[in-house]
């Protein structure tokens, strides 16, 4: 498993050209990025842009998220489950006893279940959550294009699925990335994701022999900009819907064991939804966080998402406003789970209404967070680095 503790910045032989400034520099930049591999060599310089010389300065940002079905059928979602259960840091169970249970028994019956669920969101132009994702790759390209030295290009991977991580990172190098930053969208750091997208990043690059520079966002839970985009996001809902709404701040859950493990994702979550609720200047009795998604028997993250609706319901709490703050794009997840199905299961157990507040998807103020993000990691980079 790889924890955060466990990642740290590479010196001596690796980078052959470069050294640390100073101790306290080399200190400071293992501080702050312990989380984020550097690795330094030459980049492949294929479909260089027109102008663009050997020693250019040039950045590859490859954007990552989980992934999705290529189509909303039980055919494709049984090709996308296979993938995506299978990868031993989503299921931590010996694969001699979880092969057999997925291929056996969930393969078999959970694909058209899903494929109806997708079938209730899924768009003229494909899928909810590639649909955004291209559109936040797109801008954020655009808004990096100011802020960051040298030519830019901005490519998107999926962990499951297509485009997947290994051809996007094909893009980047083909087109002459002497620097790569990998920028999952998952804001509180899991080793079910996050630490996935490491392995598929390091696997992909294993064959390459010319390495780019490569650093790894690792987490962004409590980035201060983010923080205010889904402050403001709260604040143009209550416009549009009743101001006495109670908040709740749903993410996805995790088995409880993975957290007991060490997997810090648990104590992202609450301190993302204390900083937003801070921001809203939210009183401590109107909000409230839960865990969605789960499945299976295995005890989870609590409370659980539709046992806190019901319980407000039973209450009394008339009006909702659900927050999914772990979501960076709208999904299955949170299109289907919450903004259908948690808002039926409300009314069912005497609530009147459930609002779900949109994700931050290619929002303006979330593109500038994420092009804040991306620009503090490489100028820390660079700043902490003398290369001859």
């Amino acid at each position: 498993m790889l924890s955060e503790n466990s990642r740290t910045l590479v010196f001596g032989t690796v980078f052959g050209c470069c050294v640390p400034r100073t101790a306290a520099a080399s200190t400071a930049a293992a501080r702050e990025s312990r989380d984020l591999p550097l690795y330094t060599n030459a980049s492949q310089q294929q479909d260089k842009p027109e102008g663009m010389h050997e020693d250019a300065e040039t950045t590859g940002v490859l954007v990552t998220n989980l992934g999705t079905p290529a189509a909303p059928t039980s055919a494709a979602v049984r090709r996308y489950l296979a993938e995506f259960l299978a990868d031993p840091r989503v299921v931590e169970l010996p694969r001699w006893l979880w092969l057999p249970i997925l291929y056996g028994v969930i393969l078999p019956v959970r694909p058209r279940r899903s494929a109806a669920a997708y079938r209730e969101v899924w768009t003229a132009e494909g899928s909810p959550l590639l649909v955004n994702a291209r559109r936040q790759a797109q801008a954020l390209e655009v808004a990096l294009s100011t802020r960051l030295p040298g030519n830019i290009k901005v490519a998107l991977g999926m962990r499951y699925g297509e485009p997947s991580i290994a051809a996007a990172l094909k893009i980047l190098l083909d087109w002459g990335a002497r620097r790569l930053l990998v920028l999952p969208l998952y804001p509180q750091y899991s080793a079910t994701t996050t630490a996935s997208t490491y392995d598929a990043v390091f696997k992909a690059l294993a064959a390459e022999r010319r390495m780019p520079d490569l650093r790894i966002v690792s987490r962004y839970h409590d980035h201060p900009r983010y923080i205010e985009a889904l402050a403001e996001s709260v604040r143009a809902a209550r416009t549009r819907n009743a101001h006495d709404a109670r908040l709740l701040f749903s993410f996805h859950g995790l088995p409880q064991r993975y957290c007991d493990a060490g997997d810090p994702y648990y104590e992202q979550c609450l301190q993302t939804a204390r900083l937003v609720a801070e921001r809203l200047e939210e009183p401590a009795q109107n909000w409230a966080i839960a865990f969605q998604s789960r499945v299976g028997r295995e005890k989870w993250l609590q409370p659980y998402t539709e046992s806190l609706l019901c319980e407000w319901a039973h209450a009394g709490v008339r009006k909702v406003d659900v927050l999914c703050p772990g979501f960076s794009a709208d999904c299955l997840e949170t299109l289907e789970e919450i903004a259908i199905r948690a808002a039926a299961l409300f009314r069912s157990c005497g609530g009147e209404a459930l609002h779900y507040i949109p994700a931050l998807n290619d929002r303006p103020d979330h593109i500038a967070a994420l092009a804040d993000i991306v620009a503090a990691h490489a100028h820390v980079a660079a700043e902490n680095e003398i290369c001859e």
